[in-house]
């Protein structure tokens, strides 16, 4: 009887570890994907999802459902993502420098390393914005300004310890200036403080660029290359400066998830990212892609650290 019992047994683990590899390797998916954005809706999290999601279904014949959890600046979802079913049908949007500064800033329910990113599919860089009308024509005015006048350049930018605020920080040492940062809850009201002149410029996003068009000038992008939006927009980078950096994007999947599936799903993002349409939607938006899969997610992660622990220390944002 027991022999019985355990033959039973192991042709149950053998069916299921058949299913899970089956999974991996053809009929996943099989049902809708719950796609959950750890923000509210409508912010660029949000946005970018609504793009991969036509293209998920036209390509694997399956929904991606989208919600959302917020709160915390993205740290109630992440801290619950570990609690969820690894089955593949649950996946979590992740951004940088997010996971890497807040759980250095307090207790927030997560590591870094809890984190089973699968794949980064873009990042909306970031770029020092003015007014159409300002008096700062290139980069080279404002550093400028900001030499002859130590704290008295204003720029606003979205919250403390995000990607414009370290921008600001890894800038002001590189460029031998003292600015002061001005953060706002949100990119919508660091644009709305730059356009009522509240301050004299703004660490924004290309994506303010292509939002604002008309209203305000992109001077440098912090992108290894010119965005194909602003073609004529310079990047910081040829500019002396060696800044590359913005909001990054990824998905993130529950740590229970099998190995199969996990590199299933990374070749999934993959092949939306390299679709032509895709491309052109998220570059219109003023986004750009960013393909780092499954198996050089880890490294990707542990070089940005480094950047962003350095520039949060320096900020005061950590210690």
């Amino acid at each position: 009887m027991k022999l019985m019992r355990l033959a039973a047994l192991a042709a149950v683990l053998i069916l299921s570890t058949s299913m899970v590899l089956a999974m991996g390797h053809g009929s996943y998916p099989d049902k809708p994907v719950n796609y959950i954005i750890p923000f509210g809706p409508g912010g660029e999290s949000d946005i970018t999802a609504r793009h991969q999601q036509p293209f998920f279904k036209k390509m694997f014949n399956e929904d991606l459902v989208i919600s959302y959890k917020p709160g915390g600046g993205g740290a109630v979802g992440w801290s619950q993502l570990n609690g969820m079913k690894g089955d593949g049908y649950t996946i979590m949007g992740i951004n940088l420098p997010h996971i890497i500064v807040k759980p250095r800033q307090k207790d927030v329910g997560f590591a870094t390393e809890d984190i089973a990113g699968v794949y980064m599919f873009h990042y909306t860089p970031d770029a020092l914005v003015v007014t159409a009308d300002s008096p700062f024509k290139t980069l080279q005015d404002v550093i400028d300004y900001a030499k002859e006048n130590p704290g008295k350049l204003t720029l606003s930018g979205s919250g403390k310890g995000t990607a414009n605020h370290l921008a600001q920080i890894r800038f002001d040492q590189m460029a031998g200036v003292k600015t002061t940062y001005v953060a706002f809850k949100g990119t919508g009201k660091a644009v709305t403080a730059l356009l009522g002149s509240q301050v004299k410029a703004e660490w924004g996003y290309t994506s303010v660029g292509a939002k604002h068009e008309g209203k305000v000038r992109l001077l440098a992008v912090a992108m290894e290359k010119r965005h194909p939006k602003f073609p004529d927009v310079p990047t910081f980078k040829e500019l002396g400066f060696d800044l590359v950096s913005g909001a990054y994007r990824g998905i993130a999947v529950p740590k229970s998830t099998p190995e199969p599936i996990r590199a299933k799903l990374s070749e999934q993002i993959a092949q939306i990212n390299a679709d032509p349409e895709f491309r052109r939607r998220m570059e219109n938006d003023g986004m750009a892609l960013l393909d780092v899969d499954y198996k050089d997610y880890k490294g990707f992660i542990d070089a940005q650290a480094k950047v962003y622990i350095e520039a949060a220390t320096e900020a005061g944002v950590i210690r």
